[in-house]
């Protein structure tokens, strides 16, 4: 019995404090409530300088908008991301079948290296590659052909003449035998653990959900400033937003650049929508 209450103990320890999620919906609220108290106070000199050019009411909009509403939504995005933990994967090494679906329009550019980066996985699982050429008029169904021979990889070619990236998918969707698909844009290299994290990450999640969205950063983000802003714009509305919304249960889309389904539910629904 002591060694019964010892184990439990012990449990209880490595769990640590739980907060439900409603709780910590609360509490982001409060501290971001705090923040905008705060804000108000420190802006009060603004506010009476601008009122004396324009007027109370509008110095408050104005100092709104600037300062008590971003700050708000800010406080609020920090302290959620501050409060999430991210449950320990279960299994860091799965081995399941995955296929990729790659809807590709002119991506003579770049289709081999996204292929090359494919090759370089470190996974344990079978990955097939299923690249859709979208009526194409350049060389990349060639390209595709080139990767196949040089890089030795088990890629299946299809070929969809009606336009639309959602046709493409479906088509591709036709093909697909196993129990993850994902789907990848075909100008994006991903890491080289990327499709071990995602398939980790879905295995080690609640039965309900059925796709996780993997994390995207602009490949030149040192060249110009304009490059730069563009990663903290993807890390901020992508990785910050979306682990938020995920916190919430909230989650208003997977990117089509880098996220895994699972097949099933993708075939229930009857594939992607002409939206996308």
């Amino acid at each position: 019995m002591e060694e019964m209450e010892n184990s439990l103990e012990t449990t209880k320890k490595s769990k640590g404090l739980y907060i439900s999620v409603h709780a910590k919906f609360y509490i982001s609220i409060l501290i971001a409530l705090l923040w905008v108290l705060i804000s108000f106070e420190v802006s009060r000199n603004w506010i009476e300088d601008l009122s004396k050019i324009t007027s109370p009411m509008i110095a408050y909009i104005v100092i709104a908008g600037v300062a008590y509403v971003p700050g708000f939504m800010n406080a609020f995005l920090v302290s959620s991301l501050i409060l999430d933990r991210q449950p320990k994967v279960k299994n860091q090494n799965p081995t399941d079948s995955v296929t990729l679906l790659i809807a590709a329009y002119n991506e003579e550019a770049g289709i081999f290296d996204t292929l090359n980066y494919i090759k370089k996985q470190k996974y344990n699982g079978y990955i097939k590659t299923i690249v859709i050429d979208n009526n194409s008029t350049d060389n990349t169904a060639k390209e595709v052909g080139r990767a196949i021979d040089e890089l030795n990889m088990d890629i299946l070619l299809l070929h969809e003449p009606t336009p639309g990236k959602f046709n493409a998918l479906n088509h591709g969707l036709n093909f697909v035998d196993t129990k993850y698909v994902i789907t990848l844009d075909a100008d994006t290299l991903i890491h080289k653990d990327a499709i071990n994290f995602l398939v980790s990450r879905m295995n080690s999640s609640p039965e309900d959900v059925v796709a996780v969205a993997g994390s995207m950063l602009v490949r030149n983000s040192r060249d110009n400033l304009l490059a730069k802003v563009q990663e903290w714009d993807y890390f901020l509305s992508i990785a910050s937003i979306k682990r938020m919304q995920g916190l919430y249960q909230g989650t208003l889309v997977a990117q089509g650049a880098f996220s895994l389904y699972k097949t099933d539910t993708v075939k229930r629904l009857g594939g992607w929508s002409e939206r996308i």
